[in-house]
């Protein structure tokens, strides 16, 4: 990993750091992985687009565009995981569930305003953590082809998880946003902990 990754990893804020031989082992069955990545990249766009009507009694400027914004790149992801899927033989499956996402969905409160600054706020730390493991895969990957893939994915998810926490920012004084986003952060270091080993972007650690 270079060390101008190496400094941009650093700029994350999660309170956990994926080890190198996490990429390794996920690698060793990538059509898994990218299958696994294609749908976490639909539900990324899915997410976006829900957000995008979704904005507080307030009107907050920047909304929408941001949404909009991140629903295309999401889509564009989406398109050019599957497209690399396909190249090397493999094929989408028809239903996919993430208990790392779910279970940091449930932690998030419900109704008023609250509701939506745990939607922006999950929806950031997740990008976060992806971002972290694409750097992560970049460095670990067994071809170019794969390497660069990941490296510009983790571009794309820095500018994300930051879009997200911006926009959270928005919604409440600065010390009540800065509060939360500690619990949320907190929260997905005890979920990722909890995850079972395996080719999952979000798999846990053990047995490495």
């Amino acid at each position: 990993m270079s060390t101008e990754l190496l400094e941009k990893l650093d700029q994350l804020p999660l309170l956990s750091r994926t080890p190198l031989a996490w990429g390794k082992a996920v690698l060793e069955d990538p059509i898994a992985l990218l299958i696994d990545h294609a749908f976490l990249e639909k539900k990324a766009c899915n997410n976006a687009m829900e957000l995008m009507t979704r904005w507080p009694d307030e009107w907050v400027p920047g909304w929408v565009e941001t949404m909009t914004s991140v629903a295309r790149d999401e889509a564009a992801h989406l398109a050019q995981v599957t497209r690399l899927l396909i190249k090397r033989g493999g094929r989408m499956a028809r239903s996919h569930k993430s208990e790392y996402a779910n279970a940091l969905r449930l932690v998030g409160r419900k109704g008023g305003i609250q509701d939506s600054i745990d939607r922006l706020l999950i929806s950031a730390v997740i990008e976060a953590r992806s971002c972290e493991r694409f750097a992560i895969l970049s460095a670990s990957a067994p071809d170019e082809e794969l390497a660069l893939f990941y490296r510009a994915l983790f571009s794309s998810e820095m500018g994300h998880y930051k879009v997200f926490l911006k926009l959270a920012r928005h919604l409440a004084d600065k010390g009540e946003i800065a509060q939360r986003w500690e619990q949320i952060l907190a929260l997905e270091e005890r979920i990722l902990g909890e995850q079972a080993p395996g080719p999952r972007i979000h798999s846990g650690l053990a047995l490495l």
